[in-house]
């Protein structure tokens, strides 16, 4: 890889630059439903104003999705930040290997069959049940049914992990009646026995990240792998069950079930199975992959660990090569801003709390876990309790690190993530949004302080919205929707609005000036850190946001 040039135009400034990530935290076009502009955000609201300031995509394209209408996410949003250009992602991929065949000609799929067939065993599908197309898509798990039937595997079992985060909170019937209708129908010839046979809410059970709360993790394995758990006869009743006993209960929190046929559970995972978990997305993937392949685990006591053939969807992690086994290859992405930096000599530091460290390290860095030689990585633990019991979460103790890394001097590039207006977003509470906004705003003022004090240079941005559009949205009016007694539906997944990138520089010393670009996204933003630091970018790099000099 070439090292990066030193510029002519600006050799950097003093201080360090800051690159600022408020996640979830876009730009509204509700009044009503955007609680950045209803929080109170004096800072926020005084760089808009008077830094440079303007707003750039984070969602569908912009970040490799497939359409415009997919709305952008956390990890496809930092490996876009991180790595300057637009690759492909998740989605996508998978999408392109059912529909050209790559997916079913390949070796891990045939494995999986005919481990199936020639032990004359189940194939179990885990993983999240809407079409959210942020962490899977129910269309994949529908499309591996119908060729697992034409491939002769005669039992299969599904495990949904349900929604309510990606999609709307309450709609889960709206995914389980027509995927039954789906079974029905693929069952019709008497020629196969596919049904669900565990699930639970994906914050729940499963689906913990960063090693946050193993014990969803326990939850979920004993659910799908010990059949353990409430029983029902059908997962719409476990669903129904559960609403009429927690009115109020949003889908991600519903509890772990467990679907019983005749007294007896319809599918525990034993000895000789077939196992696919279909989410493409790593982050809350690596935990029930550890499950499944290591060895000894001393997270939860798993008891026997069955002899089975375990898959992913995709590799979540490629440094440490997990899974083992999996049916698509992910985006190829190498030369990070963080790997050019470290060539180049350029200090750096990483922080947030547990929630979204992975985010600023992994996924910022291409997908991959392994530290370059000038960074330093500092994690603070996340409270394990509902993100609206405590909205604050640890914005304030992310502070103070980024606070003592500026004044330091030590180094010249630091990034952070305030995880605030994405994690408290998806509770759908929006009052405990406005505290979680508040808090970020409280430490971007700090931050600001120290830059000024340090003649450094911040830019201010995010990896996608949420906070921003917390009420649903009729697709056909445009105007928001409201529920019989006129009030407005929570809505908890992320928006399809564009973000601000701010940059911030008291001194003035970059002479900067935002650059005449059409239609800029996210990815823009790791040309501008490198400009700003007073090198030239790769010419294979999205342009940056500003010119200097």
């Amino acid at each position: 890889m070439n090292q990066l040039e030193k510029s002519n135009e600006f050799g950097g400034p003093e201080g360090p630059v800051v690159l600022v990530i408020m996640d979830g935290v876009g730009i509204g076009r509700h009044p009503e439903s955007d609680f950045v502009a209803i929080a109170n955000t004096p800072n926020l609201d005084w760089l808009r104003e008077n830094a440079i300031y303007t707003e750039v995509k984070a969602h569908g394209r912009a970040v490799g999705l497939p359409d415009d209408a997919d709305m952008g996410n956390s990890e496809v949003g930092h490996n876009a930040i991180g790595c300057g250009r637009v690759f492909s992602q998740g989605a996508a991929l998978v999408e392109n290997a059912i529909a050209s065949g790559a997916l079913f000609s390949g070796a891990v799929w045939e494995e999986l069959i005919a481990n199936a067939k020639a032990n004359d065993s189940t194939l179990h599908f885990i993983g999240l049940f809407s079409d959210g197309n942020v962490h899977s898509n129910i269309n994949h798990l529908e499309a591996m049914l119908r060729q697992a039937k034409a491939e002769g595997v005669i039992r299969a079992r599904i495990h949904p992990l349900i929604d309510g985060r990606d999609v709307p909170p309450t709609s889960a019937l709206d995914y389980v009646d027509p995927f039954e209708r789906f079974l029905d129908e693929i069952n019709a010839d008497g020629s196969v026995d596919y049904c669900i046979a565990s699930g639970g809410g994906r914050m729940q059970i499963t689906m913990d990240r960063y090693n946050a709360d193993w014990s969803m993790v326990e939850r979920g394995w004993n659910a799908h792998v010990r059949a353990e758990g409430r029983r029902f006869a059908t997962m719409r009743e476990a669903i129904e069950v559960f609403r009429k006993e927690r009115p109020g209960v949003l889908d991600q929190d519903l509890p772990a079930f467990v679907i019983e046929r005749d007294g007896v559970p319809v599918g525990p995972i034993v000895d000789g199975d077939s196992v696919v978990f279909f989410n493409f997305r790593g982050d809350r993937a690596l935990e029930i992959t550890k499950a499944f392949e290591a060895e000894e685990l001393t997270e939860f006591d798993r008891g026997p660990r069955p002899k089975l053939l375990f898959a992913g969807m995709m590799q979540y992690d490629g440094d440490l090569q997990v899974p083992e086994k999996y049916l698509v290859s992910p985006p190829a992405i190498d030369r990070t801003m963080s790997e050019y930096l470290a060539e180049a000599g350029v200090t750096q530091f990483a922080v947030s709390e547990t929630q979204k460290f992975g985010h600023v390290t992994y996924f910022f860095n291409g997908n991959n876990s392994g530290k370059f030689a000038t960074e330093t990585w500092q994690e603070v633990p996340s409270d394990i309790c509902p993100f609206e019991q405590a909205p604050r979460m640890k914005a304030d103790e992310v502070t103070d690190l980024v606070v003592k890394a500026v004044e330091g001097g030590e180094y010249r590039f630091i990034r952070l993530n305030y995880p605030n207006g994405d994690m408290v977003g998806h509770t759908g509470d929006v009052e405990a949004v406005k505290v979680a906004l508040g808090a970020v705003d409280d430490g971007l003022g700090r931050i600001m302080e120290a830059v000024k004090e340090a003649k450094g240079i911040m830019i201010c941005t995010a990896d996608h919205g949420n906070s921003d559009d917390m009420y649903e949205i009729d697709k056909k009016t445009g105007q928001l929707k409201r529920d019989a007694e006129g009030r407005y539906l929570r809505k908890t997944a992320h928006s399809l609005n564009p973000v601000p990138a701010i940059v911030y520089d008291p001194s003035n010393t970059s002479h900067a000036r935002l650059a005449r670009l059409e239609d800029p996204g996210i990815a823009n933003l790791a040309a501008t850190c490198i400009t700003l630091l007073g090198f030239r970018p790769p010419e294979d790099y999205t342009p940056s946001l500003v010119d200097v000099g």
